[in-house]
């Protein structure tokens, strides 16, 4: 083992060590019922360098639902499939709105503000969905996560899917009113049963960092060496993560970690270290913004500690 590689060991032991003692955890998401059965207890964090390193802590092993982590995937899927055109049905920015905000969709004629705000999301899924029968469509993205992750056990939590179904009238709005402006080509029970399955999607933190590393590597898929996406696109990818990974809370997530990241309410964080590694950490307990609160706290400690911040130390 590397110096380095023991340094990081010691970094990730620490942080597991550290969450675990911490008794303000946020709150989990109760708006979705299988969610909020989840204990705020869990905290797993994973480290998987360029060279192969895998630093693991706390319930890194533990499958959790992967929810809006699921869009860096599908975003990753139709860029690949559609190239710049997928520019044209969702844009770029930052919100600063919630991530289920329908006030914004209003404003700007039915077009998301960027791919990983919920609407934006549900966009990109309809682009994936179009020529495709729904069951099709969501075997190619559960396929994808699989190949990632090099890992055939991924699958989807039904229940969880199940639980989004019952209660989804945000996102059924959402879809209906970019429906009502042509945003979306594919019904909208279609595109919106494609979209609750695939962030229904159980992931460890191991097996995310590891679907993660193309990312962290200029589009090219470590365990096979096959290029997953052109690095201009992966660069682009990452740069919309910084900027939109976090929903509103993406500007205090660029300045306390300095990373690309992308969380879901199940309170997974998928973060990139260019040329360095890919990082996810779990914990169910979220902040104000939706965001995993000791996830954050782990991840801004982990970029100091290796001095991984993109804007240097």
């Amino acid at each position: 083992m590397t110096k380095a590689s023991a340094h990081l060991d010691t970094v990730v032991s620490d942080i597991a060590d550290d969450m675990r003692a911490r008794t303000e955890r946020g709150d989990v998401a109760t708006y979705i019922p299988e969610l909020a059965r989840v204990s705020p207890k869990h905290f797993g964090i994973a480290v998987i360098t360029a060279d192969g390193h895998v630093a693991l802590g706390g319930d890194s092993d533990m499958p959790f639902s992967i929810q809006s982590v699921s869009k860096v995937f599908t975003l990753t899927l139709a860029l690949g499939r559609y190239g710049d055109r997928l520019w044209r049905r969702v844009g770029r920015e930052p919100s600063g709105s919630p991530f289920n905000s329908i006030v914004q969709l209003e404003r700007e004629q039915g077009i998301p503000r960027n791919p990983f705000i919920n609407a934006g999301a549900i966009a990109v899924t309809d682009m994936i969905l179009s020529g495709h029968q729904p069951r099709e469509a969501l075997g190619e993205i559960l396929s994808f996560m699989r190949f990632l992750a090099d890992d055939p056990t991924i699958s989807i939590d039904e229940a969880v899917a199940a639980s989004e179904q019952r209660t989804g009238f945000r996102n059924a709005a959402l879809a209906n009113y970019m429906k009502s402006f042509g945003v979306l080509d594919n019904p909208v029970e279609m595109t919106l049963g494609v979209y609750f399955h695939q962030c229904a999607i159980a992931m460890s933190c191991k097996q995310l960092a590891m679907a993660g590393r193309f990312l962290a590597q200029s589009g090219r898929n470590p365990s096979t060496g096959l290029q997953v996406i052109q690095a201009e696109r992966t660069r682009r990818i990452n740069a919309v993560m910084l900027t939109c990974g976090h929903y509103d809370g993406s500007g205090e997530f660029a300045y306390r970690v300095g990373l690309p990241g992308k969380s879901g309410v199940g309170g997974g964080i998928l973060a990139i270290s260019p040329g360095e590694a890919s990082i996810a950490v779990w914990s169910p307990g979220l902040d104000a913004a939706g965001n995993s609160h000791l996830g954050r706290i782990a991840l801004e400690t982990l970029s100091k500690r290796m001095d991984w911040s993109i804007f240097g130390a």
